[in-house]
């Protein structure tokens, strides 16, 4: 097992005054088989007048915050202690044919468990995409064990796109990363999972941090990465496109998703603002002793 500390911080400068804020923040780390949140705690600054919490429909904590007061700026710090087991297994299981479950996706009944089936089906970030599925395809001939496909194809995803920072943005389309070729981990996560999609494959979208002060490429905010359904025997495998590895004790998942918009860190409405600017700060420092 191994401890991290964890740190987020968002700041947002206005170039006018806000009378009301309200976002929804999704920045906790998650409770979950092999991830144990310890302590963590959320520093607001101006502090908001309510603060609610409740989980999404996928299961994500949720902070709901008001802020009534008129600000020129507004901060959010998380500072979190999480512990996190590697998985069961020293080498990955190869799974089924990758055909058995695309199938069992297509058959009368529903997958164990069955909130697996809505991620079979294209949305809004991660739609339905003929070159991304084509490109997909290649990894997944008849009979491949779906693991193994996987990891051909996040192998592939890595040696063929270009990590290139400030390419691109939240609104850029799978369509345009499959023809630039280049983008940050959130592009790559989008364009795996319409392949992925596009086979029958039941994929969502993981927010998260990743281990800091190493060469993995997006662990300098939060990163993006892709969980594969792999059978009722095999569950739900992790893998990193970005930096071209199955997830193991090194990532941190916060939400998980269909895509991006299901997960963003922080978002919301104001009034008043006019033009802003942010900055985001992630740090996750491996504890002594872990």
């Amino acid at each position: 097992m191994t401890r991290y500390a964890v740190r987020h911080e968002t700041h947002y400068a206005y170039g006018a005054t806000v009378d009301l804020g309200f976002h929804m923040l999704r920045m906790t780390p998650m409770e979950g088989e092999r991830q144990h949140l310890i302590a963590h705690q959320l520093e607001m600054l101006p502090r908001p007048l309510r603060v609610s919490a409740f989980r999404d429909h996928f299961g994500n904590g949720v902070h709901h915050v008001a802020v009534e007061s008129p600000h020129d700026n507004f901060s959010v710090v998380l500072s979190a202690t999480v512990d996190v087991e590697p998985p069961a297994w020293s080498e990955p299981p190869t799974g089924p044919a990758w055909e058995d479950v695309r199938e069992s996706m297509r058959a009368d009944g529903f997958p164990k468990p069955p909130e697996v089936a809505e991620f079979v089906e294209p949305s809004p970030l991660a739609p339905l995409d003929h070159a991304a599925t084509d490109y997909a395809r290649i990894s997944f001939p008849e009979n491949q064990p779906v693991v193994t496909g996987a990891l051909d194809l996040m192998g592939r995803v890595h040696a063929d796109f270009t990590y290139a920072p400030g390419a691109t943005d939240v609104s850029t389309s799978v369509a345009e990363v499959m023809t630039s070729r280049r983008g940050v981990c959130q592009d790559f996560a989008h364009t795996m999972i319409a392949g992925l999609r596009g086979l029958g494959l039941p994929a969502r979208y993981v927010s998260g941090y990743l281990r800091t002060g190493n060469s993995f490429r997006g662990g300098d905010a939060s990163h993006a990465w892709v969980s594969l359904w792999c059978g009722d025997e095999v569950g739900w495998i992790e893998l990193d496109p970005t930096n071209n590895f199955l997830v193991r004790d090194g990532h941190i998942a916060v939400a998980y998703g269909r895509d991006f918009s299901d997960v963003t860190p922080m978002r919301g409405v104001i009034l008043g603002g006019g033009r802003h600017s942010h900055t985001v700060a992630v740090s996750v420092a491996q504890l002594a002793g872990t």
